[in-house]
């Protein structure tokens, strides 16, 4: 029977003389020698830890720490193939430290064309979604291109009983792909499910006619779906970009003067808030049909889902804000996302 332990300094009288410290030494050696042969038969061979104690006589228990004592003392190294580990401890890096439930980060490759790699973050955000939906559900999705593409890239899931809500109101000029009808009826019949349309724009002109949407009948109960929902999926806005023809279709000369002045970074659902996550501009608040940002933020199992360095400062409001738990990003936009939090600890000098 091999023992575990060799003792310690105290052990060899202190060493006290040459020939202690030679003894030492090939006590050490002979210990890596059997640790080597325990790795080889285990990771090289395949045998089962009990096979490896049932041949060498020692105890099954000890083959798991000596194991484990192996890669410890560098004689066993891992090397995952294929697959940058780097990521694996970035998404765990930015998950423990903005209380996520959920990441998935995609790698930039070099000379990718963005609408590939838009390709792949669908594809990853498709694959986190069909993890989170389950019989019985409610789901709520908002609108754009982003949440488009995840929909496109879903594949069918034969589930019971799947109910598919809109967040937001449809905006007034944009393709139809991108409308949140269209989403949630793909994903309904993708899903074996049903969902309910929406049937005005996200934002109105005036309060009265917000006001008197949302008091019908039918508003009153997609309202209360939204108190109810077990998932909800939604895209994050940058900064609004007067060159984009969306925002054009929607907001006044004012609406962007107020959000410029009162510092708004990003959107979710057109809930604009600055970079402490704090919702801004209450004018445009009470003008827009959206899900609020506080029952967004009750929602057991919520998806983000944005990516480009121009999202960043949304992205991080968001996560400090603890809007969704869930996320899918790529690589630079999550570093320019720790950067702009004073956090350097994935950039190398």
């Amino acid at each position: 029977m091999f023992s575990e332990n060799y003792g310690n300094f105290d052990d060899f009288g202190g060493f006290n003389g040459f020939e202690t410290l030679k003894k030492f030494w090939e006590m050490k050696n002979e210990r890596k020698k059997l640790l080597a042969k325990i790795a080889y038969l285990y990771y090289l061979e395949e045998r089962s830890q009990s096979d490896i104690a049932a041949e060498t006589g020692i105890y099954r228990t000890t083959i798991s720490r000596m194991l484990a004592e192996a890669k410890k003392e560098g004689i066993v190294k891992i090397e995952i193939e294929d697959f940058d580990t780097r990521l694996f401890h970035l998404e765990n890096y930015v998950k423990e430290k903005y209380g996520l439930k959920g990441i998935e980060i995609v790698s930039n490759l070099v000379d990718e064309s963005p609408a590939d790699l838009e390709e792949r973050l669908a594809q990853a955000a498709a694959g986190m979604l069909r993890g989170l939906i389950k019989d019985n559900d409610k789901v709520g999705f908002s609108w754009g291109k982003s949440l488009s593409l995840l929909v496109e890239h879903s594949s069918s899931k034969h589930l019971t009983n799947v109910h598919f809500f809109p967040l937001a109101g449809g905006p007034s000029h944009i393709h139809a792909r991108y409308h949140v009808n269209t989403l949630i009826y793909s994903m309904a019949g993708k899903y074996h499910g049903d969902c309910r349309f929406m049937n005005s724009t996200i934002i109105q002109e005036n309060e009265q006619l917000t006001n008197g949407i949302l008091a019908s009948k039918y508003f009153e109960d997609l309202k209360s779906s939204w108190q109810e929902l077990d998932v909800a999926v939604v895209g994050i806005g940058g900064q609004v970009d007067t060159r984009n023809r969306q925002w054009l279709d929607m907001l006044t000369s004012e609406d962007f003067l107020a959000l410029e002045s009162q510092d708004a970074v990003g959107e979710i659902c057109c809930r604009f808030f600055n970079k402490k996550g704090e919702m801004v501009y209450q004018h445009l608040q009470n003008r827009t049909i959206a899900i609020s940002l506080e029952n967004l933020k009750k929602v057991p199992l919520s998806l983000g889902f944005a990516y480009g360095s121009q999202k960043s400062a949304a992205i991080l409001a968001v996560l400090r804000a603890g809007y969704v738990n869930h996320l899918v990003t790529d690589e630079a936009t999550i570093l320019k996302m720790l950067d702009l939090d004073g956090d350097r600890s994935f950039f190398t000098s």
